[in-house]
């Protein structure tokens, strides 16, 4: 794993198609343009079909662009109800981080509904027609706020912060690409199941924190400290493009994970537990209506 890889080192893609959720700015936008640099058909999934148009239209390469709400699981239904094609990379990308207190058009509390239930069943749901890889966003935060699932209530009613709420719902990415790769495994699926995280990026998720003093302490912060959406799109190139074991989760190899070259790293404890993930599993078939769908091998 070179200090010095980038995203010109990308394989070919020609030929191949990628879903990129949340591809109209930051690093999806980055590693969107990325892919149809190196030769790939790249669907821009996105909530806002004018912004997504404007994004798209700024990228050298084949795109086309559909409309996806994550926080809302009618809107998931519909997208993958519209793919009737072989998919060899699906990048969950999109996410929202540390809002005021919301709810989904389901709701579910927005970063735990957005962030894990959303992309939870759009991969569910497209996963008859993936091919190669699945690659899931999280954050290096998932060791931050309670460092658990709140099982009790994931919704956190009483209990909400911005920050525990967000932390929890990159656990839940982890733990739902431990488990995903558990099941494509035992169905024998070749598709592998990975995670990436961008490290401290300068992008515009930090715009969104509920309080505004931290919003200045993170523009502040992005000024000083944040590495750039080039730089931060790495990790997750790196795991939709590079020949890596599955559930393997890629970060910056810099101090702290905060900035530097794509390369695997560590999680909590609590990220690695097989058994909390298969619980997480099962609560979030409940709670989207979508169920697993592969079989596993040598059964009917």
């Amino acid at each position: 794993m070179s200090d010095k890889w980038n995203a010109t080192q990308l394989p070919d893609l020609t030929g191949r198609t990628a879903v990129v959720t949340g591809a109209n700015s930051g690093i999806g936008f980055v590693a969107a343009e990325a892919l149809a640099r190196a030769g790939a058909h790249v669907v821009f999934a996105v909530r806002d079909l004018t912004r997504g148009g404007a994004a798209a239209a700024k990228v050298s390469g084949s795109t086309e662009v559909r409309r996806l709400d994550l926080a809302d699981l009618d809107s998931v239904r519909e997208f993958a109800a519209g793919w009737d094609r072989p998919l060899d990379l699906l990048i969950n990308n999109a996410g929202v981080m540390m809002l005021p207190e919301q709810r989904t058009k389901q709701g579910f509390e927005m970063q735990f509904g957005t962030n894990h239930l959303g992309h939870f069943a759009l991969t569910n749901l497209l996963l008859p027609h993936v091919t190669d890889r699945v690659v899931t966003v999280s954050s290096s935060l998932h060791r931050g706020g309670d460092g658990v699932i709140h099982f009790e209530d994931v919704n956190l009613r009483g209990r909400y912060t911005p920050t525990r709420a967000y932390a929890q719902s990159k656990l839940a990415n982890l733990l739902f690409t431990l488990e995903l790769q558990r099941r494509l495994t035992e169905a024998a699926s070749p598709v592998r199941a990975l995670a990436a995280h961008p490290g401290w990026a300068a992008t515009n998720l930090q715009s969104h924190h509920a309080n505004p003093l931290m919003r200045g302490v993170m523009e502040i912060g992005n000024r000083l400290f944040a590495q750039s959406d080039k730089a931060g799109a790495l990790p997750t190139l790196y795991a939709a493009s590079q020949d890596l074991p599955g559930a393997a989760y890629v970060g910056p190899g810099g101090l702290g994970e905060m900035r530097g070259a794509p390369t695997l790293v560590g999680r909590s404890r609590a990220a690695g537990d097989a058994q909390t993930a298969r619980r997480l599993w099962t609560l979030s078939e409940e709670l989207t209506g979508v169920e697993w769908s592969l079989k596993p091998a040598g059964r009917p």
